[in-house]
């Protein structure tokens, strides 16, 4: 297949990750290595900005530049909400054509490697010369296909280092803490709560996730029988938890209450409804009275300094390799990562048809039967993902003897 000459261009959509900027600059700096690609633009706020040609000459970056945004949180380009549809793209590739592009990386989750399927598809249709690879990418880790997802273990690093901390703070000041982590449909990233305790009687003590059914009568019986044994209990939660009817949890505690987003979605993240709700329910059918909640909300997505060693080069190598199926192999796909031996990944192009709008879950040897924890495999799954930890200590003295004084 000859090699197609023209322009790139690269776009990010979606949540931001504390990595997405290092694909942004793998794509970049990759692109400097085949002559066939004369320019590499990049798209301000996603796909809006392709209908808008709202674009930017990122050749122009100096390699410290580079360095220096590869290394920040959060979308450097902007990202957007927007979901096209046929339509959407029909008018996203007329501008492409415009300024033939010829290449197009979108660095997203499950929605932006359906917009590379529809916008692959439509080229071949018109029979315009288009090679378009999606850059994996999402803190849920929920994309199919791949091991992992980029943006996720430095997730959870931050989600593993808060629950550390706010384990340590319930073992001085006793009580109830819940955390609400973020996943609508997947709960890989709750799950990382668990992946700093130490000692055996550490939190998170309890951890649901939105691949078991909520019910609340047992997740009150759940806390007492902790709380028995420790005088405390820790627990993460994920935002998307639900009961039997399969609606999120937080409908049924409070009919009515909720909003919704632009989608129509139950608003999840960005309210501590579900926190609350949870709490109330403890002291009232626990009868505990130091209950409190935390909503972990953006905190996640882009903590600035709470980077995964393994997953900031991981994210620069998707983006590079986006590049090499592209230009080098003349093919159109998702990037995967495929884990192989103990810890070592190796990169791999699946069928935009194969990822494109599909969602992944936690398997079911994740979880334990009780559906109230994690199990040892997903500790061995995810423990390398998130890199380096900081250590924690107790006390090692003994107690001094009492005196019975008057």
């Amino acid at each position: 297949m000859a090699t197609l000459q023209g322009k790139a261009l690269v776009a990010q959509g979606g949540g931001p990750t504390a990595v997405i900027n290092q694909s942004l600059v793998g794509v970049v700096a990759e692109t400097a290595r085949f002559p066939a690609i004369t320019h590499i633009y990049g798209a301000r706020h996603g796909v809006r900005g392709i209908v808008n040609e709202d674009f930017l000459d990122l050749g122009q970056m100096t390699a410290h530049n580079l360095d220096l945004v590869a290394r920040t949180p959060s979308s450097a380009l902007g990202s957007t909400r927007d979901k096209p549809d046929a339509e959407y793209c029909k008018t996203m590739l007329a501008v492409m054509q415009a300024h033939d592009i010829r290449y197009f990386f979108y660095i997203g989750g499950n929605d932006s490697s359906d917009t590379c399927r529809i916008v692959s598809e439509h080229a071949r249709s018109i029979g315009y010369d288009l090679r378009a690879v999606h850059v994996p990418k999402t803190i849920d880790n929920d994309l199919v296909e791949t091991d992992h997802c980029p943006g996720f273990g430095s997730a959870g690093k931050f989600v593993a280092q808060a629950f550390a901390g706010a384990n340590l703070d319930n073992r001085s000041l006793p009580g109830v803490y819940i955390g609400v982590i973020m996943g609508r449909h997947a709960g890989f990233l709750t799950a990382t709560a668990a992946l700093a305790r130490q000692y055996t009687d550490d939190g998170p003590h309890l951890v649901y996730v939105p691949e078991r059914v909520f019910d609340p009568e047992r997740f009150v019986a759940d806390v007492q029988a902790v709380y028995a044994r420790h005088g405390r209990c820790v627990i993460a939660v994920s935002e998307g938890i639900g009961g039997k009817d399969g609606k999120p949890i937080v409908t049924t505690l409070k009919p009515g209450s909720v909003e919704k987003d632009a989608h129509g979605n139950v608003q999840l993240s960005g309210t501590g409804a579900l926190g609350d709700l949870l709490a109330d329910l403890i002291k009232e059918k626990a009868k505990i009275k130091r209950v409190r909640s935390d909503t972990l909300g953006y905190l996640q997505r882009s903590f600035l300094g709470c980077v995964s060693e393994s997953d900031a080069i991981e994210a620069r190598e998707v983006g590079g390799k986006a590049v090499q199926y592209a230009a080098g192999h003349q093919a159109c796909g998702s990037v995967a990562i495929r884990r192989v031996g103990e810890y070592v990944v190796e990169y791999d192009l699946v069928p935009l048809e194969a990822i494109a709008a599909k969602t992944k879950h936690m398997p079911d040897a994740f979880i334990n039967a009780e559906g109230n924890n994690v199990t040892d495999a997903f500790w061995k799954y995810a423990r390398p993902l998130i890199g380096t930890l900081p250590p924690s200590a107790r006390i090692g003295a003994p107690p001094v003897a009492k005196l019975k004084t008057k």
